[in-house]
């Protein structure tokens, strides 16, 4: 043998932000998204209304922050993807950040005909394409959807133009941008994407609050109806939009946070991105009220408060086709839901695309090739055909609800009461950070956090075997929900019974080694 060939390869280091500025927009960008301007307002107004802003913030500081630090620890500490990062964390912990990909894989699935919808909505906006009829126009001449699927006559992958090809155009944009990497893609795009999302989102606010009916729809939004304080589920529902709209519990800032810079303020930077995400919720939340109660006219706004998919693409285009300036409100709003949506598709599958090229070694354009060209290709057949909305909503409830939920307190549990690694976790945090985490973060960690999650799981896994989803029939839960999330925990264990290649991450990134400036 060659003594070129038994050389050893040479250590390496791990791709980087330029600095904390670019890592604040660029997790800011993956919190914000489609979860803070259609869920977040329908969840205050059903739950209290002004009063709900208390559990919220109490959600916020308990667990919010508290988790979203425990992730920004995991990944800024032993520098890596979620299974990199937890293989360094305990021998035994792989499997756990594998789990995270396998549900960020499925999200990513779906997540991107939402952007290709955004974006699609952005256009119809110009000439009100849907009519007089939004419901009829989105479920049957856009989508042609096929409910056959939900009655168990089967379902249907016949390819849809006008939602596939859009859809492949976002896969190309988010593969070219993964591609380029942390520095010239992710970040230039988040760069751009973030400044752009928010101007556009002030305007439509400002724009929304000058329609008549305005104030009737914030006055339901904020007047406080103070007896839902001694409701326990306005209180988990606070923690559960917490939960969700973070971006936390399945990889992302775990990812992100491994970019970070060795002697980084990672505390401080948390509570930068959870106070913008929030602060962003509450502008939604306005923006969104206020067109609202336009669209009702002085009637009682439950007549037209909906959220998620009918909010978006029913209740904002019925408004926008009798609002003044229709085609500017119609382009305000879904170009943000588009861009919003981007950039956290973005992280979603930095997630996947980082933990293959850590674990075997390959290019950044060859993992994305593999790992973005698969989920590209599924997501395609899977949604882009006419019964891409019955297995949207179908992987939607089951990898946000159960996947995020049972892989985060899985984590939280083990890492806290198994590996007992938090003290190693707070030391990472405070070496640099602007204030010191302690005895308080470890307990909301360790008690707090396996409580609220643990009956967060509960209730929604006991509402799915008694009562079923949506009418769907069972064999497409079967298939696209509890088969789908135990095909993730399969592969979960299978690949973290896999060898790390030897030039894997692994191997040859040093996780105590400083980046280059």
């Amino acid at each position: 043998m060659s003594q070129e060939a038994s050389a050893p390869q040479r250590p390496r280091l791990r791709e980087s932000f330029t600095g904390r500025t670019a890592f604040i927009v660029v997790a800011v960008g993956s919190a914000v998204g489609l979860g803070n301007i259609w869920r977040f307002p329908y969840v205050t107004y059903e739950n209290g209304g002004g009063a709900f802003l208390i559990p919220y913030l109490v959600a916020l500081l308990t667990a919010g922050l508290p988790i979203l630090l425990f992730d920004y620890a995991i990944g800024y500490r032993f520098r890596g993807s979620p299974p990199l990062a937890f293989k360094r964390l305990h021998p035994k912990a792989e499997a756990i950040g594998w789990f995270q990909v396998g549900i960020c894989f499925l999200i990513a699935i779906y997540y991107a005909a939402i952007v290709a919808w955004a974006a699609m909505y952005t256009w119809f906006s110009l000439t009100q394409a849907w009519g007089d009829d939004a419901a009829g126009f989105f479920f049957g001449e856009y989508l042609q959807y096929d409910e056959g699927g939900t009655a168990g006559t089967g379902i249907s992958v016949d390819f849809v133009a006008q939602v596939g090809w859009p859809l492949i155009v976002v896969w190309l944009i988010l593969l070219a941008a993964l591609a380029a990497g942390v520095r010239k893609g992710i970040t230039r795009i988040s760069l751009i994407g973030l400044p752009v999302l928010l101007l556009m989102f002030v305007l439509l606010v400002g724009y929304s609050l000058t329609l008549e009916g305005a104030v009737d729809g914030l006055n339901a939004l904020f007047t406080p109806e103070w007896s839902a304080l001694s409701d326990p589920t306005v209180w988990i529902q606070a923690y559960g939009q917490i939960f969700f709209s973070l971006s936390v519990g399945f990889g992302i800032m775990i990812t992100y946070a491994s970019y970070l810079k060795k002697r980084s303020n990672a505390s401080g930077s948390g509570l930068v991105v959870g106070f913008s995400n929030s602060s962003f919720e509450l502008l939604a939340a306005i923006g969104v009220f206020a067109a609202l109660g336009f669209l009702a006219a002085g009637a009682p706004l439950d007549e037209v408060a909906e959220s998620g998919l009918g909010l978006a693409f029913i209740a904002f285009p019925t408004i926008i086709a009798e609002a003044p300036a229709s085609a500017l409100l119609g382009v305000l709003f879904f170009g943000s839901l588009a861009i919003a949506g981007l950039t956290s598709l973005i992280s979603i599958m930095e997630v996947v695309v980082s933990s293959v090229k850590d674990k075997t070694g390959w290019s950044r354009p060859l993992a994305v090739a593999v790992a973005g060209g698969s989920a590209a290709v599924v997501s395609v057949t899977l949604i882009g055909g006419v019964s891409g909305l019955t297995i949207l909503d179908v992987v939607d409830a089951f990898s946000n609800n159960i996947g995020i939920v049972s892989a985060a307190l899985v984590a939280v549990f083990l890492v806290t009461w198994v590996f007992r690694r938090m003290d190693v976790l707070a030391e990472g945090l405070n070496a640099y950070g602007s204030f010191r985490v302690g005895p308080v973060w470890k307990a909301l960690i360790g008690v707090v956090l396996p409580v609220v999650l643990g009956y967060l799981l509960i209730l929604d896994v006991q509402d799915k075997v008694q009562n079923g989803y949506e009418g769907y029939d069972s064999w497409v839960l079967g298939t696209f929900g509890w088969g789908a999330l135990a095909l993730m925990l399969v592969l979960a264990v299978g690949m973290s019974l896999l060898r790390w290649n030897t030039s894997s991450a692994m191997h040859l990134e040093n996780p105590e080694t400083e980046e280059a400036a």
